[in-house]
């Protein structure tokens, strides 16, 4: 069998790209993404008298339909010492009342009260800041209202992450599950998201995570002076502090479905992919190191797939024939795009069973897909609203 290559062609300039952002991809997919699928914990759970004290903070502003829900289940958490740091942001709603009623039957429940918002600082900075300045413990684990924990053992299962030397631990929290195909876009959004910064984490170079599920110590918080370095950028109040205060020894990651924080979505497209675009307009202050490793997974997965398209398009004039004739040519190129995404199918079975996520490999191509083209468009939005809010 003999293969004769058009090195002059526009096929084969194609074929370069397209076989360059396939091992881009492999890498991603076997190097990086396998630590998630096969991640192992082998920590021992620690016993109550090794379980230090533990203040969770949470945000609310007009949030009492979830407050009413995720108080009550916080406070049934099986861990001997925490307490819950609610801080009221100006709420309009009935959360007011609802917190200083529930201080008077709770001693565990600590409101702080926001009564008109500073310019200053930008979305859930300042807030977040007082919550964590009125927290009695070093250890913070931080939520949101619109989370639920699975179970009662989410405290422990966050506090058994840390060692001697940890002072972050990194979470993930999947999204409510329903039948609807924005809820599985979302998740499989979130999914693909977590796959990149918790592999991230598990490789020493942590630089994100997300404020529903995430801790760290007091003391980094204020030895790094909190949010003052992106006080004037609206989001980052998790990804931007963790970009810049992780480092190879300090962070651990918790993996761990079945004592997992569901978070419950919005049913509006719109504002989901407002929430995106204000999400990816912090990348841009990420680290180097964390935007080459975003670039170049994005990248590669958009120009594999339009390397891909353009190659079947342009076979007419192929980038390379097989004993004088052109007749594999289309599956052989069939064979490489299968190989990335049974790759892809088999890695994310595994990462999806093991971060608790269900239902979304059916649509896996598909979604891939989208995202490969939607995420670019998404972070070219979040650049262009960069010191808008």
């Amino acid at each position: 069998m003999q293969f004769s290559f058009n090195y002059n062609s526009l096929s084969f300039i194609i074929l370069i790209v397209f076989g360059v952002c396939l091992i881009i991809q492999l890498i991603y997919h076997w190097g990086f993404f396998s630590k998630v699928a096969f991640y192992k914990r082998n920590a021992r759970p620690k016993l109550d008298e090794e379980l230090e004290p533990v203040s969770v903070v949470l945000c609310a502003r007009d949030a009492y339909e979830y407050l009413i829900e995720l108080i009550p289940a916080l406070l049934q958490q099986d861990y001997p010492d925490f307490e819950i740091v609610v801080v009221n942001d100006c709420s309009d709603d009935e959360t007011e009342e609802y917190l200083k009623d529930l201080e008077r039957k709770e001693t565990r429940v600590k409101p702080v009260q926001l009564k008109q918002h500073l310019n200053f600082f930008n979305g859930k900075k300042f807030p977040l800041s007082m919550g964590i300045k009125s927290a009695q413990n070093d250890l913070i684990v931080l939520t949101d209202c619109n989370c639920m924990p699975v179970n009662d053992q989410w405290l422990r299962s966050v506090v058994n992450r840390y060692n001697n030397q940890t002072e972050i631990v990194i979470g993930y929290s999947p999204y409510v599950q329903k039948k609807s195909r924005l809820n599985r876009i979302m998740r499989f959004d979130a999914l693909q998201n977590a796959l990149l910064y918790l592999s991230a984490a598990l490789n020493r170079h942590a630089y994100m995570g997300i404020g529903k599920n995430l801790s760290y110590r007091k003391e980094l918080f204020y030895r790094n002076q909190g949010f003052i370095s992106h006080y004037t950028t609206s989001v980052g109040e998790d990804d931007l502090f963790i970009n810049k205060v992780a480092t190879k020894k300090n962070t651990e990651v918790l993996i761990d479905a079945e004592n997992a924080i569901l978070t419950t979505p919005t049913n509006s497209f719109k504002l989901w992919m407002r929430q995106k675009s204000r999400r990816y307009s912090t990348v841009s202050k990420y680290n180097g190191h964390s935007r080459l490793m975003l670039s170049l997974f994005y990248g590669s997965q958009l120009l594999f797939y339009v390397s891909f398209i353009a190659l079947i398009a342009l076979c007419a004039r192929p980038a390379f024939t097989i004993a004088n004739g052109a007749v594999f040519y289309i599956p052989i190129l069939v064979f490489f795009f299968l190989l990335r995404f049974g790759s892809q199918l088999f890695i994310y079975h595994k990462a999806s069973k093991r971060l608790g996520e269900k239902g979304l490999l059916p649509g896996l191509i598909l979604y891939d897909f989208l995202f490969a083209f939607l995420s670019p468009w998404l972070r070219l939005l979040g650049r262009m609203n960069v010191g808008k809010e």
